[in-house]
């Protein structure tokens, strides 16, 4: 379990990191599983309240490869099991609070990333698809509020995930507009807008279009909605968006 939602305030601070994207239209992904990459069920377990593993456990596994990726710096799956342990022992009380990131919380967050970038650069056949999407939360506004990187991790993740459901695909594609735009990037996000609503279901088009084009014109944020809920897994989470425009992708599709 990445996040342990024992601590006080910790399940809001973890349900503002896992914004989907899909509340710009009002899409739930009600079916959608998550990737068994982490543990039990994956990071939304963390809704609903289940207690993780010892973080010491996760210090131990870091530690661990920390030492096998200085002497092996070539070795893609040290790197990729350095990075998992590393999101793992983000969600510990000294990282993150109700407040957000603790200052050895983006301490953190800047190794994971760094990690991750020693992982991509060896150039893995298959790259882990359920780390590169938590990825994606790492570089969002809740966490070190990288859009640029955000952007590369999902140019990722899309690929790999070309045969999920088309709603499935349009909010990651979502994801990636709404990202690219925060990256003063537009070319890449009204290419990825374009794709997202081709892929939404047809009544929900024009709003998502729409919403969109908001975002490319005011990529910061600016109104803010309360109340608006979204399903992954089958489990429905309260979402509250705020001036800071959070994005994030879905959950990754439970494998069969």
């Amino acid at each position: 379990m990445l996040f342990d939602l024992r601590a006080r305030g910790r399940r809001r601070t973890v349900q503002a990191v896992y914004l989907g994207l899909a509340i710009l239209f009002g899409l739930g992904f009600v079916g959608f599983g998550v990737g068994g990459g982490f543990g039990g069920g994956g990071i939304f377990e963390a809704f609903g309240g289940k207690e993780g593993a010892n973080s010491a456990s996760f210090s131990a596994q870091v530690e661990k490869y920390e030492k096998l990726t200085r002497k092996q710096p070539s070795n893609a799956y040290a790197w990729e099991q350095l990075t998992l342990a590393r999101l793992h022992e983000a969600g510990g009380e000294a990282y993150v609070t109700s407040a957000g990131l603790t200052s050895k919380g983006k301490e953190l967050f800047t190794q994971t990333a760094q990690s991750w970038n020693s992982y991509v650069a060896l150039n893995p056949p298959k790259p882990n698809i359920e780390v590169a999407q938590e990825m994606v939360r790492i570089f969002g506004e809740e966490g070190l509020n990288q859009p640029a990187e955000a952007v590369k991790v999902l140019q990722i993740v899309l690929p790999a995930k070309s045969g999920s459901p088309p709603q499935y695909q349009s909010s990651l594609y979502a994801s990636l507009a709404a990202y690219a735009y925060k990256a003063s990037n537009p070319r890449e996000g009204d290419l990825a807008s374009q794709k997202a609503v081709s892929l939404a279901p047809a009544a929900q088009r024009a709003t998502l279009k729409t919403r969109l084009e908001a975002i490319k014109k005011s990529p910061t944020g600016g109104a803010s909605g309360e109340g608006s809920t979204t399903a992954a897994g089958g489990q429905t989470v309260q979402v509250n968006t705020g001036s800071s425009g959070a994005t994030t992708v879905p959950a990754p599709a439970k494998k069969k």
